[in-house]
């Protein structure tokens, strides 16, 4: 046998996928999230008591959550087992469950039960850990990048703590690439560096997740290139193309950016709407989506100071219908700069909630008989529409007969501003309110117009 056979010569591929390989072992050594790990705070003072309670870790891809859920385990030296949520059956499910509460006497402490993306479990699947949880036979540690509050159930988790991780920060991201690079040299393996641009680069583009991070190291690096060099930003580009936009339409991202972007045109804020605009497009959400939230801006933020911005939103709508992506995405663009320029009134939407709120205090008040159409003889018989004034047979088209049900005390339901179109809105209001007050004070002088 040869030396050199004896002693092979260290290979890249032996430390791939970096992920896994570099996938911490104490909790000191997760990066980005000090608000859980750092010294007092919640994690670490499960390990130093040695006292582990059903937890859901929720955050983004790549921030530490299935690292975490298996360093508290391993911690504690509870005895622990695994579920993919993508993979298990319910079968599965309660197999182990029915063998718990026997480990539990056996170990004399709760089986760990780790779930990796537990929102992929459906509610049935979900109530087969409830009573398990409750009673302490398990401790249940699940992961999910959804917001637990849509996707798990409330019975589920109001016996857990929900613990939120957030995205990596650059400087976070720039100590894990120092870190691998570190460990590929002690391994005796020699790689080529990275110049400070092409790092740079590498952390912009994982974006807060270290897995996409040491993901795209491990794609350059699995290039081959000569150890002597130095890879300029310019080719750590074209290895890694244009960058994934971390934009999940089915969770919270989604809810996020449109939620910013109604707030930046309520705002009047242009160059904010049109960046959380294209944030949203770029990332793959639906166009219409988009559209449907702007014809609600348009009553709710606008209303009548500008009726013109429900034309532009659903012309916006009819012309993307007709042109699709990416062509008719510019319509998005026009109708967002409309409404952001827009003159902006909420007169319409707190009508809206006062009314909501006026029609349950006075649901009951009978309509006034005079305002009921005699269409049979019992009506005619109690004297419905008798009193009734036609508005268009008097000179000012209105008249001092009362619509309103005498019950019903509050008034000026809606208010204009003093913006745009409402201003004109508010003058007409006005004029219809002295025509009335005129009439009755003198109601001698409230005749109908002679009729040719």
């Amino acid at each position: 046998m040869t030396d050199q056979a004896a002693n092979p010569r260290p290979d890249l591929n032996s430390l791939f996928p970096l992920a896994d390989h570099l996938r911490p072992d104490r909790i000191t050594e997760v990066y980005g999230q000090k608000h859980l790990t750092g010294p007092g705070k919640i994690l670490s003072d499960m390990v130093t008591r040695e006292q582990l309670g059903s937890t859901i870790l929720w955050g983004p891809p790549g921030t530490g959550k299935t690292t975490l859920s298996r360093i508290l385990a391993k911690s504690l030296k509870y005895p622990s087992m695994e579920f993919s949520a993508t993979v298990s059956r319910i079968a599965e499910i309660r197999a182990v469950m029915q063998e718990a509460k026997a480990s539990r006497d056996r170990f004399h402490r709760p089986l760990v039960v780790f779930v990796d993306e537990i929102h992929h479990f459906n509610k049935h699947m979900q109530d087969a850990f409830l009573s398990f949880v409750e009673k302490g036979d398990i401790v249940l540690l699940g992961t999910t990048t959804e917001n637990p509050a849509f996707k798990l159930n409330r019975a589920l988790i109001s016996r857990m703590q929900i613990l939120e991780l957030h995205p990596l920060d650059d400087s976070d991201l720039e100590t894990i690439l120092d870190r691998a690079r570190t460990s590929i040299r002690n391994a005796g393996i020699a790689v080529p560096e990275l110049s400070p641009e092409a790092g740079t680069l590498l952390v912009r583009y994982a974006s807060g997740d270290a897995r996409r991070l040491l993901n795209g190291l491990e794609t350059i690096l699995r290039l081959g290139r000569d150890p002597a060099t130095v890879l300029q930003a310019e080719e750590v580009a074209l290895v890694l193309q244009k960058k994934v936009k971390g934009y999940d339409r089915s969770g919270d991202d989604r809810y996020q950016l449109i939620s910013a972007f109604h707030k930046s045109v309520r705002n009047s804020d242009m160059d904010a709407s049109l960046y959380w605009l294209y944030r949203m497009l770029t990332g793959g959400e639906d166009p219409l989506f988009i559209l449907r939230r702007m014809i609600r801006i348009t009553a709710e933020d606008i209303g009548l100071a500008d009726p013109h911005a429900l034309r532009v939103c659903l012309d916006a709508r009819e012309a993307y219908d007709a042109l699709g992506s990416p062509e008719g995405e510019i319509f998005l663009a026009m109708a967002t700069v409309y409404l952001a320029s827009a003159p902006k009134s909420n007169s319409l939407y707190m009508t809206e909630k006062r009314m909501h709120q006026v029609a349950d205090r006075y649901g009951n008040e009978p309509v006034p008989l005079h305002l009921i159409n005699p269409s049979h003889f019992l009506a005619a018989r109690k004297g419905a529409g008798r009193d009734y004034l036609y508005a268009h047979d008097f000179a000012t088209r209105t008249t001092p007969m009362q619509t309103m049900p005498a019950g019903v005390r509050d008034k000026d339901f809606y208010s204009p501003g003093e913006l745009g179109f409402e201003k004109t809105i508010r003058e007409r209001i006005q004029f219809w309110l002295e025509q009335k007050k005129a009439m009755e004070q003198a109601p001698e002088k409230t005749e109908p117009r002679k009729k040719d």
